[in-house]
């Protein structure tokens, strides 16, 4: 299964080869700070989603969307969440959330730093903004590769904003 993950799109227009990564995709996860409902429609439209809600979300979006989702994809147990607080302190953070939960990836966003790094065990995959450079130099996504229990996951650079 061919994922594309994502976070803090921030209601800005998203980049072309992002687009059709999503079409070629067989799931989206988007990790928070859609910020408008019209850029969940859209990416709802493009393909399956699973998201959850960011700190710069609207009220519609907090109605709609968990704060945090655990789910299986082909033998994987992965864990949605946006993330809060000093971006030093996200990874412990969510570590302790899910501690006990056997989840084996955890994709999050909130700081913009794309991540690709083990904590405990577990990869923890944050893909950067594809709209938004700040504490970051360059835009990105993220594509997450699940067969039969393993993964591969690379963050993907768009450039700069």
């Amino acid at each position: 299964m061919r994922i594309v993950a994502l976070a803090d799109t921030h209601s800005r227009p998203l980049p072309r080869p992002l687009i059709e990564d999503m079409e070629n995709s067989d799931l989206i996860l988007h990790a928070g700070d859609f910020c408008e409902m019209d850029v969940y429609a859209r990416l709802k439209g493009i393909k399956e989603i699973r998201a959850v809600y960011g700190n710069m979300d609207s009220v519609a979006l907090r109605h709609l969307l968990p704060l945090q989702d655990v789910f299986e994809c082909d033998g994987v147990k992965i864990a949605l969440a946006h993330g809060e607080g000093s971006p030093d302190m996200i990874i412990p953070r969510l570590a302790e959330i899910f501690k006990g939960q056997g989840v084996q990836v955890v994709v999050f966003g909130h700081s913009h730093v794309p991540c690709h790094e083990r904590f405990d065990g577990v990869l923890f995959f944050n893909p950067g903004s594809p709209t938004d450079t700040i504490r970051s130099p360059y835009l990105s996504y993220g594509v997450i590769e699940v067969n039969a229990g393993k993964i591969k996951a690379r963050i993907v650079k768009l450039g700069h904003q």
